[in-house]
């Protein structure tokens, strides 16, 4: 290993107007930690501690822009009466020398939990195989109007953003979610400037961030999450977000979160492993409507082995075509790998199912390099976005069931 790479993950980085204190980023990744639209004090310890144990910048997952953004019953979405309780974990993160990012996003037709009135929009009209399990059986492209009016939520939701205290967005365009049914082949196949060729689907994802970036990027850091690729043969490749990337540089993006894979086509790709049905089953129940989806959708993806840094080669051809800062996600395992990041240019890394299994990782690796992550990639934490008491490694003590059942403002650790 080379020990320069490694020391220089622990430098400051300048993001836009924010600096973090260092190169580790805590990945959005579903935490199911709110009430009835709210964070709870089971969220705010979740991102304190990742503060503690030394995350540069921790990320609050899915964010909706509005209220029918929200793939599931509980999900915060950004107005007026949420910002205090978001405040709560901000100030939380502040305390602990920790930075922290707001995952904004729309589901668009990808709504898996939540039953909502009316069309469902998106990149095309048409039948919508997600929303079954919910009613959700029908999506319409989206107009020029409903456009504007989308880019407006999401500048609103930033602005909120700003005022609960975040240092960061990060717009949310991969995993299938609203921005990524324009970016994806797999459901955009419009005839007009928002479809066809790769900068045509950037279009709408891009005046997104281009907007909310002129709105509050004098405030806080303006980040995009993107796919290096969907992982099914009709979606998105790397050449595609190859053109995306560029897109979004020249859109004024403070830096982009390299992620990868679907939710529902091709989760297998996103995790690097396959779904550990055992856990799902074990809280959504074998037979339930989302048990047996699931379960369906296992059966037809491919068996692959976890490996280390398993979107190496699409991130390093989109590491050398950008200028922009760029995070590295996927398979990070060892202060090697890290080290290696950093030695390919890459200003950031993301992790998330490390975090979850050692929240302090990052102060351990700064003193016991030689010492490997813990986490065995069983993916049991990605079944217990489901649970009533949020996301939690397996390996570790069980959340407590009431702090997922207060508000985050009625007290911390």
């Amino acid at each position: 290993m080379e020990q320069a790479m490694l020391a220089r993950a622990y430098t400051p980085l300048r993001l836009g107007p924010v600096t973090l204190p260092n190169r580790f980023i805590k990945a959005g990744a579903n935490e199911n930690m709110s009430l009835r639209g709210m964070p709870t004090r089971a969220m705010l310890k979740h991102h304190e501690s990742m503060a503690a144990g030394g995350v540069g910048m921790t990320t609050m997952a899915y964010l909706s822009v509005n209220k029918v953004g929200r793939t599931l019953p509980d999900q915060i979405w950004l107005h007026d009466g949420v910002i205090g309780e978001l405040r709560a974990v901000t100030d939380a993160v502040h305390a602990k020398g920790g930075k922290i990012a707001a995952q904004l996003t729309h589901g668009g037709s990808f709504v898996t939990g939540v039953f909502v009135p009316g069309r469902l929009q998106s990149s095309v009209s048409g039948f919508n195989p997600a929303g079954l399990l919910r009613g959700n059986i029908f999506r319409r492209g989206m107009t020029e109007v409903d456009m504007e009016h989308m880019v407006e939520a999401f500048v609103t939701a930033a602005e909120h953003c700003v005022s609960a205290g975040f240092d960061a967005v990060e717009i949310h365009m991969g995993h299938g979610y609203l921005l990524n049914q324009f970016l994806s082949p797999m459901d955009n196949n419009r005839k007009d400037a928002y479809g066809g060729s790769a900068e045509n689907r950037a279009r709408f994802p891009t005046r997104v961030l281009a907007a909310v970036k002129q709105r509050v990027g004098q405030d806080i850091a303006v980040l995009a999450k993107i796919n290096v690729a969907d992982g099914r043969r009709r979606g998105a490749n790397v050449e595609d977000a190859i053109i995306t990337a560029k897109l979004l540089e020249a859109a004024g993006a403070d830096m982009l979160v390299l992620s990868g894979g679907r939710n529902v086509e091709s989760g297998w790709f996103m995790f690097g492993s396959n779904m550990n049905l055992e856990a799902m089953y074990r809280v959504l129940g074998k037979w339930s409507l989302s048990g047996m989806a699931i379960g369906a959708t296992a059966k037809s993806a491919p068996s692959i082995d976890f490996r280390e840094l398993y979107f190496w080669e699409y991130s390093k051809k989109i590491r050398e075509q950008v200028s922009l800062p760029l995070a590295y996600l996927g398979g990070v395992k060892s202060a090697d790998n890290v080290a290696q990041c950093m030695a390919a240019d890459f200003e950031a890394v993301a992790l998330a199912r490390a975090l979850l299994r050692e929240p302090d990782l990052v102060n351990k690796w700064e003193v016991r390099p030689e010492e490997p992550s813990l986490c065995d990639n069983c993916n049991s934490c990605v079944a217990y976005i489901y649970h009533p008491g949020g996301t939690w490694c397996i390996h570790r003590p069980a959340n407590v069931l009431e702090d997922n059942q207060l508000l985050a403002s009625s007290g911390g650790s």
